[in-house]
């Protein structure tokens, strides 16, 4: 039986209750709670936004063996896609990683001189990677690829070395929860402790879709753009 995904007729809020996590992927898109009986398509027709951009995030971010094929990426309107990519930066950047590291520095506290300062050490490290890489793609890729979507001359192609690094950041997050696991005491931070684990395994989750988006849909784009111009 084939898969049922995500489509513009459904209703927005039975899309979101089939996944709750599409909650935090909407304000990146300036969406806000309140869909009342409304489907997908009038929802991003309230919001000006192409639908089958829309759907596309919303199928990734919800089954994993969804991916977009040459026909999708022909006919979707992926002017929203910078935009998007980059409130996704400042999400991260701005929320996710200031939260856990709140939790991290109380946490931190209980551990010992030696694995809280391990752990701190090891989270600012981590968050130096993450903001050096998302200025690399907002200093590079994404003015790259707008200026070819404007159809002006681009000499040096991005499509060759974009994929790197994206596993390394996700990668790095589960050394982080290892170390949580094995040398951090949770007897008189046990809910704080678990409320860090947890809010990293969500980051996590959420980055690797977020390199599905860049790596699957995002590099194939710049892909097909740099062959339309190629060939014009």
């Amino acid at each position: 039986m084939k898969k049922r995904y995500f489509v513009g007729r459904m209703k927005m809020a039975d899309v979101v209750a089939a996944n709750h996590t599409l909650i935090l992927a909407m304000p990146r898109f300036g969406i806000s709670l309140g869909f009342g009986e409304r489907s997908v398509q009038e929802i991003c027709e309230q919001y000006g936004l192409p639908v089958d951009f829309v759907l596309l995030i919303f199928n990734v971010y919800t089954f994993d063996d969804y991916l977009p094929d040459g026909d999708d990426l022909e006919r979707t309107d992926f002017s929203p896609l910078v935009p998007y990519l980059e409130a996704s930066h400042r999400y991260y950047l701005q929320e996710r990683l200031p939260h856990i590291e709140r939790h991290l520095l109380h946490v931190a506290g209980s551990a010992g001189e030696r694995y809280g300062r391990v752990l701190k050490s090891f989270f600012e490290d981590y968050r130096k990677e993450v903001v050096e890489h998302f200025e690399s793609e907002e200093r590079e890729v994404f003015p790259y690829l707008q200026r070819l979507r404007r159809g002006e001359q681009v000499e040096r192609p991005v499509s060759e070395h974009f994929a790197d690094n994206h596993s390394d950041l996700v990668d790095k997050l589960g050394d982080l929860t290892q170390i949580l696991y094995k040398y951090i005491p949770g007897d008189n931070f046990a809910e704080e402790l678990n409320e860090l684990v947890f809010a990293i395994m969500q980051l996590s989750a959420d980055l690797e879709k977020h390199a599905v988006i860049e790596e699957k849909i995002l590099l194939p784009y710049i892909m097909q753009l740099e062959r339309g111009r190629d060939e014009a």
